[in-house]
């Protein structure tokens, strides 16, 4: 994948959320979209983006398809980072706490109007 598709995917704080949910274990379409108030084809469009980018893997179980993060795809754009040498190396537990810091604390979006 190329690092355009991995940020492109990462800048939307929806698909960083599921990205966080997913450190933990796999999951479920399903349970992936409970906590968000949109429609499951909603869920789905940012599952299929995810999964473009190569940060997800999606496997039917079943009648039931299943979300599995795939940290790998992350590397690339960890390595064009470092090589700027203001990074750390990024670790997942480093990471999940960026991304919990980022849906956290993120500034409401400005008023466009």
């Amino acid at each position: 994948m190329s690092l355009d598709t991995v940020f492109a995917a990462l800048a939307d704080p929806t698909r960083r959320s599921i990205l966080a949910m997913l450190l933990e274990d796999d999951m479920a379409v399903t349970d992936v979209a409970e906590p968000f108030e949109m429609s499951l084809a909603a869920i789905s469009k940012h599952l299929m983006i995810l999964a473009g980018a190569g940060l997800i893997s999606q496997e039917k179980r079943g009648r039931v398809k299943w979300c599995k993060l795939e940290p790998s795809a992350l590397r690339d754009a960890t390595v064009w980072m470092q090589s700027f040498g203001q990074f750390e190396p990024v670790h997942l537990d480093a990471f999940e706490r960026f991304l919990e810091a980022e849906l956290n604390d993120a500034p409401p979006h400005p008023d466009t109007t």
